[in-house]
């Protein structure tokens, strides 16, 4: 359940941060009138995530079982792959992600409420399916089409409950740090994911080696445990792994750690900048703060933190920074 609390978080504060980061370029430009596009493409692209995740689950059991374990197995691995590419695709190009959306954002109003639609549509949607085949997969591998998804559900409300809250200027949140950690984590649950990925295609004799148990410790650690439960839930653990299963998962797990938080990837604020980064953080309005959120999710960004405290007494949310 908290892997797929982590996955909705995670999934569900990006997409709230590119929401907030439209909505309040569009109040800052006086555009209001081109909201309900807006919000008409990010409903669009929820739905279409809804329904990718129905068509997954309720289309795999007229299957058989051995097509089912290898469809589970390639999108299991199509997964991780995903997941891999967002957590470094984030801290390498969120510096710019606000300002490649305005730019998007700008086309789009002057092509008209067709392309606002679009813009906003595309920009939550890659979000939408990316979770919602992370957490079918983590359903699958579970076996427990219940907590996992009350766990993602949970984890996309506190996301909008956070977006809410740093939209309104009363939220301080280091995004660096937050999506440093959950990014490590993400790891750690998606070797998890690729390791049972292989297993089920085991199961489906696309992958040989099902009989070769590296270990069996399901005495120790049963599966119906509330221990078991637990490592299964969040690391999908497996008692009695094959070796194949095993290799894979270090040989994903250790390389993409040790690269993801390796020397020189998390970046600092050159001193002589920081003063000046401080003082601009005391002065802007909030809706400002909100367009600042993609330059400080990644590590490399300035120093990381976006500082969101109340608005000035007398200042007008739409105002310029100071």
């Amino acid at each position: 359940m908290f892997g797929n609390y982590l996955i909705g978080l995670r999934e569900g504060l990006e997409a709230s941060l590119v929401v907030c980061i439209l909505v309040a370029y569009l109040v800052k430009s006086e555009r209001r009138d081109a909201l309900r596009p807006v919000w008409l493409g990010i409903s669009a692209a929820v739905l279409l995530a809804m329904t990718f995740g129905a068509v997954l689950q309720y289309g795999s059991q007229t299957m058989t079982f051995e097509a089912q374990e290898m469809l589970g197995g390639s999108l299991s691995i199509v997964a991780v792959g995903l997941v891999t590419w967002m957590v470094f695709w984030m801290r390498r190009t969120a510096r710019h992600l606000k300002k490649e959306l305005h730019g998007k954002l700008d086309a789009a109003l002057a092509m008209g409420t067709g392309a606002l639609v679009l813009t906003a549509f595309l920009a939550v949607g890659r979000e939408g399916l990316e979770t919602a085949l992370f957490i079918w997969t983590a359903v699958q591998a579970t076996n427990d089409g219940v907590r996992p998804l009350v766990g993602a559900l949970l984890g996309l409300l506190t996301a909008v409950v956070l977006g809410w809250l740093f939209y309104r200027g009363a939220l301080k949140i280091n995004l660096a740090k937050f999506f440093t950690w959950t990014g490590g984590m993400l790891i750690v649950v998606a070797a998890g994911v690729l390791a049972y990925g292989v297993h089920d295609l085991q199961e489906a004799d696309v992958i040989p080696g099902l009989g070769s148990k590296a270990f069996d410790i399901s005495e120790q650690i049963p599966a119906d445990s509330w221990y078991g439960t637990l490592l299964k839930g969040v690391f999908n653990f497996q008692p009695d792994p094959t070796w194949l299963q095993v290799a894979v998962w270090a040989l994903y797990l250790v390389p993409t750690l040790l690269f993801f938080f390796g020397p020189g990837r998390a970046g600092k604020v050159a001193p002589s900048r920081a003063p000046q980064e401080a003082k601009a953080d005391a002065t802007v309005p909030a809706a400002d703060r909100v367009d600042a959120a993609a330059s400080s999710a990644a590590p490399s960004a300035g120093n990381g933190g976006v500082r969101d405290g109340a608005r000035r007494t007398g200042e007008h949310p739409v105002g310029e920074q100071g």
